[in-house]
């Protein structure tokens, strides 16, 4: 057998991959689930710890600004309080977007 006497062909294969679903009934954690899903769209832990930074950085700013003369360590104590602040608040404010993200929401 040469060369010249080579036939070639084309075959189509068609794969059907599927797999058994089994009924399992009900979830019995259903209830949980949901529960876990309300609690993360209504954000509660962010805005209660955002309501109780507030809370604490108007009692420390009232202390600050109380203080007839304010020492170095006090003045950085209430800088660092304000900037963690920021950067709580930025964290809170970015979050909504990529928990949208990562749910597949638009």
């Amino acid at each position: 057998m040469d060369n010249n006497d080579v036939v070639k062909k084309k075959i189509e294969l068609e794969v059907e991959i599927g797999s058994t679903h089994i009924e399992r009934g009900i979830n019995p954690y259903q209830k949980w689930i949901h529960l876990a899903k309300a609690i993360d769209a209504w954000r509660i832990f962010p805005r209660m710890f955002l309501s109780v930074y507030i809370f604490l950085l108007y009692y420390s700013v009232m202390w600050f600004m109380e203080l007839s003369e304010p020492s170095l360590e006090q003045s950085g104590l209430i800088s660092i309080i304000v900037g963690a602040g920021a950067a709580w608040f930025g964290l809170y404010a970015g979050s909504a977007s990529s928990s949208k993200n990562f749910k597949g929401e638009e």
